[in-house]
């Protein structure tokens, strides 16, 4: 079995999951995808197998920097991608992924449809 998360230290939601994954008796593979930063097939990937049509599914459209490049005026998926690859703090949180399928733990507990 695969397992991965792809995680922030610093998000509570992030460290929620986490922790209710463990208290299930699952040990994933931790991705600190702030310092570790997906490539763009990467996102390409998990965009695929969280079953979004658009990378900005996957943005977190709130955060500083999403205003700051200006990114709600910009339709190229290729650029939203590039833009996640460049700016990894764009990206939802957190993501759990498990023998090809994806969940983000928003709540915590919806990752547990994985299983």
């Amino acid at each position: 079995m695969s397992l991965k998360i792809y995680h922030n230290p610093r998000c509570s939601k992030s460290r929620q999951t986490l922790a209710l994954l463990e208290e299930n008796g699952h040990a994933p593979e931790i991705i600190t995808y702030l310092t570790d930063a997906p490539s763009a097939s990467e996102i390409e990937n998990l965009l695929t197998m969280l079953g979004m049509g658009s990378a900005r599914e996957l943005m977190r459209t709130g955060e500083s920097v999403y205003k700051e490049l200006d990114l709600k005026n910009v339709d190229d998926e290729a650029a939203l991608i590039r833009a996640m690859v460049e700016n990894p703090k764009l990206i939802e949180r957190p993501i759990v992924v498990k023998d090809g399928k994806a969940a983000i733990g928003r709540p915590p507990e919806s990752v547990l449809a994985l299983f």
